[in-house]
């Protein structure tokens, strides 16, 4: 304890959006807190997007999940991809700021924690190798293995294969990022066996479209998943 007070001494918790010093480590301060779009109240059960209305505890989706066939279950987001939490993914996927997944995990956990999935094995959206390379890291992968540390939840960071290299999805709409997505996405066979059978909760950085997620979930479904859900630290949602 003593320990732990003197290095809060030497080195003061600060926001990880911003820097400023804040009163616990891992988060954000008050004026980032603000400008942080989390989503809350209403929310479409199965991509996370926040809708109108009052929560009656029933069971409501969006527009789109109810015209888009979804692969998986219960869908989750923690915040909008606008302001605030789009400067954090950009700075994570991007920028090399692999320190602030503790906090994202730890937000992620908080926000899975009604969804009603059993002893999941958490699995992260896989990145095509050359991608890998250059980025040097797969940003999903080191939220899946934190959202696993904090839940104390199995982890198979290598449970789905991506090997089509598909163009960067940015600019394009819906019907052409189902498109290009179409088998680019395929269960590790090596891994398999720790897929059937299992419940899944599935972990990207940002839903957009959902094609991403779609294609993942039904790699997942192929090995033999029983139930898959997935988490996304950012939703990109209307008029955000």
């Amino acid at each position: 304890m003593r320990l732990q007070r003197a290095i809060e001494v030497i080195y003061p918790a600060q926001c990880v959006a911003c820097d400023a010093l804040t009163e616990s480590g891992l988060g954000l301060c008050a004026a980032c807190w603000s400008e942080t779009a989390f989503i809350s109240g209403v929310i479409c059960d199965t991509c996370g997007s926040p809708l109108p209305g009052e929560d009656d505890g029933s069971r409501v989706q969006c527009d789109d999940c109810m015209t888009i066939a979804r692969p998986w279950d219960h869908g989750r987001a923690v915040f909008a991809y606008s302001g605030v939490g789009r400067r954090l993914i950009l700075g994570l996927k991007h920028g090399d700021r692999t320190d602030i997944v503790p906090a994202m995990a730890r937000w992620m956990a908080q926000k899975i924690a009604n969804i009603p999935v059993l002893d999941p094995i958490i699995v992260p959206v896989p990145l095509h190798w050359t991608r890998l390379l250059r980025r040097r890291y797969n940003q999903s992968a080191l939220l899946a293995g934190a959202v696993g540390s904090v839940l104390d939840h199995d982890v198979c960071p290598d449970a789905l294969l991506r090997p089509k290299r598909t163009r960067l999805l940015d600019g394009h709409n819906r019907d052409a990022r189902f498109g290009m997505l179409a088998g680019a996405i395929i269960p590790n066979p090596k891994r398999e066996a720790l897929i059937a059978g299992r419940n899944v909760l599935l972990v990207d950085d940002v839903m957009t479209s959902g094609a991403t997620l779609a294609a993942s979930a039904e790699a997942l479904r192929a090995a033999g998943a029983a139930n898959v859900s997935v988490i996304a630290l950012a939703r990109v949602v209307k008029d955000a």
